[in-house]
C-alpha cells in the first residue's frame, strides 16, 4: 500500500532517515510531501519530495528498506510519486544521484534523463535527472 505519510508516522519515519532534521521532515509531513510504502504492515519504503525553483518537483529521497530490495518496490513507489504529480497538473520530474551511487542506473532505467550535474568540494559529481510527466 502506498499513501501519504501522515504527522502521527513522523517518529517512525525519523527512526530510518537520518538526512533531513526531524523538523523539516514534520513540515514535509504537514506539506503531503512524503510518500510511505507498507507491506504486511510494515514499512518498506518512503519517498520526500519538495519542489525544485518552487515549481517541478523534485524527488529528494527515495528509500526501500533493506527486507524489502529486490522486489520492484522503488519503481511502484516512483510510478506512484509520478502520476500524483502528472494529476497535480505537472509535466516535469526530477531528481539527483551521486556518480558513485547505484541509484543513477535505476533512474534511467525508470527514463529519467540526464540533465545536469553539480560538484561540490570533497563530494562525488551529483547528477541531476529530468523525465517528462
Amino acid at each position: 500500500m502506498i499513501r501519504y505519510a501522515v504527522p502521527s508516522e513522523l517518529e517512525l519515519l525519523a527512526t530510518y532517515d537520518h538526512h533531513i532534521a526531524k523538523e523539516e521532515l514534520a513540515a514535509l509531513l504537514s506539506q503531503k510531501r512524503v510518500l510511505v510504502m507498507f507491506q504486511e504492515n510494515q514499512l518498506a519504503g518512503w519517498l520526500r519530495y519538495n519542489l525544485f525553483w518552487d515549481n517541478t518537483p523534485f524527488m529528494n529521497m527515495l528509500y526501500i528498506l533493506e527486507g524489502f530490495r529486490g522486489q520492484g518496490l522503488g519503481g511502484l513507489l516512483v510510478d506512484f510519486w509520478e502520476a500524483e504529480m502528472k494529476t497535480q497538473g505537472y509535466n516535469m520530474v526530477m531528481t539527483s544521484s551521486l556518480s558513485n551511487e547505484r541509484g543513477q542506473y535505476f533512474y534511467r532505467k525508470h527514463s529519467y534523463i540526464d540533465c545536469g550535474s553539480l560538484l561540490l568540494p570533497e563530494e562525488p559529481l551529483e547528477i541531476i535527472f529530468r523525465k517528462k510527466i
